[in-house]
């Protein structure tokens, strides 16, 4: 790869860079502190222009990247420490728990092209799930309803439904309840 001649002319931010830049201010004075209280998180990531669902919860330093490409359904919760690193959508489904030190990632790069071109995928996690602490996504993620993605696991493709997975292990090891 040659990174000097990285170029990322088709990324689209979905919005203006000084939207961007008011969202990183104030996202690192107040939104990802350890200031407790999701009410005025919640109202500051719609105001930002994410879908955020009624009774959600957000714990302290939670990280977004763009709260324009995340929808969180009703009743959720996104725990301490969780990051959502969303150069493209992220959907969180009703009724999940996002656990501490979850990472979400939708980003990569072409390490096969000398160029080292971006590729973005969205992450989906259908209602009531649970992604379990320390959890990573890689970009493309899919979690059907009704599933659990046990500590630790770095999850890559598609998972569910109705499924509890542990780390090491592609194959569910047991069925979650109906």
């Amino acid at each position: 790869m040659r990174l000097d001649q990285f170029s990322n002319p088709s990324f689209a931010r979905g919005r203006p860079r000084w939207q961007e830049v008011l969202w990183v201010a104030l996202s690192g004075l107040f939104f990802s502190s350890w200031l407790p209280g999701s009410y005025w998180r919640c109202t500051l990531l719609r105001l930002f222009g994410a879908h955020i669902g009624r009774g959600v919860v957000i714990k302290p330093r939670v990280r977004v990247k763009f709260p324009w490409k995340l929808e969180v359904g009703d009743h959720s919760w996104l725990g301490e420490s969780v990051w959502i690193d969303n150069l493209d959508q992220v959907t969180i489904g009703s009724q999940c728990c996002i656990s501490q030190g979850a990472y979400f990632c939708t980003g990569s790069h072409r390490w096969d092209r000398a160029t080292f071109d971006l590729v973005t995928q969205p992450i989906v996690v259908e209602e009531q799930c649970w992604i379990a602490a320390m959890v990573i996504l890689a970009p493309g993620v899919v979690v059907h309803r009704n599933t659990v993605l046990g500590m630790g696991m770095q999850a890559a493709g598609e998972y569910g439904p109705n499924c509890v997975y542990r780390p090491g292990s592609t194959e569910p090891r047991q069925s979650a309840r109906p």
